[in-house]
């Protein structure tokens, strides 16, 4: 009976240790996608009280006993709880190989991939996309470095409101991030279809969307816009907005949080330009001398 006591107790152990795995998943992917917990609570229709408990690790239990369910099947959890139809056997077996990979070569493997069979690209040194967190200067770099050069500048979000009718706030307050998530590859794609040259910037979270990701990284040549966390906040706040620091006592613990979880994905830029410690003039030039003109 000892024995099996200890089972159980190891059992206990397991899924606690899921559970808190799971809250983290949660939290970074609320974070990588820049939602605040009162804006996921909102969209999902779920309780900020219910996405506080599942952040720390103490989710309902039911995910535990469909994770069993899972497990004495010998398929993963993720295939149980996918939407859609079921996948063709050539992608679980290629997501199979792909995940034997290691990082560099899983980069290898998508410009492989991606030179073999996406779209055909155009000649990237003439579109540049600048992209990073709000506040890092990407809207003032990009719009002084246009007029130097006398071409368009063009800012992804002020191309969706046209587009949508409605400012981005009414996006989201009344149709959700996955309204605006498309309204973004819409846009994205006509700007790449209509312009042979220009300047854009993108949303910082651009970057959570991997399609659209994809599409921008393959169409542009990217830079990514960074400064210090405190230099993020500092800036948005002179900007008129105090919302970040009204809204939320842990606003540079959040910002720190989005930073760490996308600095992975902003870094697949092609080149990264600082603006801690710049003037305007500074930035703007380093980042004519990055993109070579």
């Amino acid at each position: 009976m000892a024995r099996r006591h200890g089972g159980r107790s190891g059992e206990r152990a397991t899924e606690t240790d899921f559970l808190h795995l799971l809250g983290e998943r949660v939290r970074e992917t609320r974070a990588r996608r820049g939602m605040t917990r009162k804006i996921l609570a909102r969209d999902s229709a779920v309780s900020e009280r219910y996405l506080a408990q599942l952040e720390s690790g103490e989710g309902n239990i039911s995910i535990i006993l469909l994770r069993q369910v899972a497990h004495a099947m010998g398929v993963p959890l993720a295939d149980l709880v996918r939407e859609g139809p079921e996948q063709p056997i050539e992608l679980t077996l290629l997501t199979q190989f792909l995940a034997r990979l290691s990082p560099r070569d899983l980069e290898r493997a998508r410009e492989v991939i991606g030179a073999a069979l996406g779209p055909a690209p155009k000649d990237r040194g003439k579109l540049v996309a600048l992209i990073g967190l709000r506040g890092a200067g990407k809207s003032t770099i990009g719009a002084g470095a246009a007029e130097r050069l006398g071409i368009p500048f063009i800012e992804l979000d002020r191309e969706i409101e046209r587009e949508s009718g409605v400012s981005l706030s009414e996006i989201f307050d009344l149709y959700g991030q996955s309204a605006y998530r498309r309204y973004e590859r819409r846009c994205l794609e006509a700007i790449v279809r209509r312009h042979e040259r220009a300047i854009i910037t993108a949303g910082g979270s651009i970057v959570s969307e991997p399609a659209t990701f994809d599409l921008l990284l393959s169409a542009c040549f990217t830079v990514w816009v960074k400064a210090t966390p405190e230099e993020h906040m500092g800036r948005v706040v002179a900007q008129g907005d105090t919302r970040p620091m009204a809204d939320n006592a842990e606003a540079m613990d959040d910002l720190r949080r989005i930073l760490d979880t996308r600095e992975a994905l902003y870094g697949k830029a092609d080149a990264v330009l600082d603006t801690s410690g710049r003037s305007v003039a500074e930035s703007v030039s380093k980042f004519l001398e990055i993109v070579g003109t």
